[in-house]
């Protein structure tokens, strides 16, 4: 393994989950519940996309190959994708998006401001820009999925059953391999099993001010870090690859 090559598998998971998820929330574009939820979630969906351009063009300039963020997201295969896997779970119905807003935001915020004390100051810059949108994002979508919750008895178990299908995905997040094991020992990137306390305390607001239940199951080891995947990532590359399969190197 070269020297740079774990921040540049660190990047990668950054970005390649930045991107998924803003093309899953993207996919709200004109479906939203009301016309101000409509707004919200693309605008959440560009924040997220130009999130993903800054990881992966650091990605591109650590990799040394050329490659710039445009070939990172749009020339790689489903194989080569790091993404956490709950980005690429359906978005469902309106609660179930929000629900796996709140849970990668919760733990987003933790894991930027870990960043911005990175010895690395090009992370360091890149999570201080990030750091402003998600804590933005992270008090929006708290406040919905406790809202949500708190509402009527079909909204409230709508938003156990969301919490209840995409808690299994979230154990990944605070999971290390040997790139990020690298990283912490190095002060480049937090240790991501010590972001998991603070995760559970935020989440617990589900509970507490939303009467939500949070399952007792335990959390899922599954995803993009081993480059394990889902059926749904073939499907949502499908979509936002083809023009540049179909027509490779265009300009307009």
């Amino acid at each position: 393994m070269g020297r740079e090559e774990p921040l540049f598998q660190f990047l990668l998971q950054l970005g390649d989950t930045t991107l998924i998820l803003g093309h899953r929330v993207s996919e709200w574009c004109g479906h939203g519940p009301v016309l101000e939820e409509d707004i919200a979630l693309a605008n959440t969906a560009l924040d997220l996309i130009g999130q993903t351009r800054l990881w992966l063009d650091l990605a591109g300039e650590v990799e040394g190959k050329g490659r710039d963020a445009d070939a990172l997201a749009y020339l790689r295969d489903a194989f080569e994708f790091r993404n956490l896997l709950i980005a690429e779970r359906p978005n469902g119905n309106f609660g179930q998006t929000i629900m796996r807003q709140f849970l990668y935001d919760a733990w987003s915020v933790l894991m930027l401001e870990g960043l911005q004390a990175s010895t690395d100051s090009r992370v360091s810059d890149i999570a201080g820009k990030a750091g402003k949108e998600v804590a933005y994002h992270l008090e929006r979508s708290a406040d919905l999925c406790v809202r949500l919750a708190d509402g009527t008895e079909e909204s409230h178990a709508r938003m156990q059953t969301a919490l209840n299908l995409l808690w299994p995905y979230t154990g990944e997040m605070f999971t290390s391999n040997g790139s990020e094991e690298e990283l912490a020992r190095n002060g480049t990137a937090p240790d991501p099993a010590e972001l998991r306390d603070g995760w559970l305390e935020s989440a617990s607001r589900l509970e507490t001010e939303g009467g939500l239940t949070l399952p007792d199951s335990g959390f899922a080891h599954l995803g993009g870090k081993s480059g394990r995947h889902s059926e749904h990532l073939g499907y949502i590359l499908a979509e936002m690859q083809w023009l540049q399969r179909a027509y490779p190197g265009a300009e307009w």
